[in-house]
């Protein structure tokens, strides 16, 4: 079964692909590889998430912002290639969450991102090399920002 089917398989809906917000593209390819630039998380209304996590927003809801950033980047690999089925594997993704000082579950939070991309692609394809890090902020206050890197045919 391909990643388009998987998806509808599991209900999910993706948002439109989101537009760049300053002088960037979502995605640049260079052979087989698809460089997707940092996604917020984009809610289906067309709004983003906002809120710094350990204050405005528990583990639970930013888990669901960074699922919320996978689907968009799904939009953006999807608007990119066609068909996400053209997706080989999940390469590296790089996972910023906007937390306070004290808060230390930032892989936990990155997992609402990776355990989406593990569903899509499955477990082979779907999990790759990962970062995940704390910010002092993210652009317009987004709770989590991530870019990722796909092997493409």
């Amino acid at each position: 079964m391909g990643a388009e089917d998987r998806l509808r398989e599991l209900g999910l809906t993706l948002p439109p692909a989101p537009k760049p917000v300053a002088t960037y593209v979502p995605t640049v390819r260079v052979g087989n590889l698809l460089y997707v630039s940092g996604h917020g998380p984009l809610r289906p209304d067309g709004t983003l998430m906002q809120g710094r996590v350990g204050q405005d927003l528990s583990l639970a809801e930013a888990q669901e912002a960074a699922k919320l950033v996978g689907l968009a980047i799904l939009a953006s690999v999807r608007a990119s290639l066609g068909s996400l089925d053209r997706v080989k594997r999940l390469v590296k993704s790089f996972g910023m969450v906007n937390a306070t000082p004290d808060f230390t579950d930032h892989p936990e939070v990155i997992n609402g991102y990776s355990d989406l991309m593990a569903q899509v692609f499955g477990p082979e394809a779907g999990i790759g090399a990962r970062s995940a890090v704390g910010m002092g902020s993210l652009p317009r206050n987004i709770p989590v920002e991530i870019e990722a890197v796909f092997e493409v045919e």
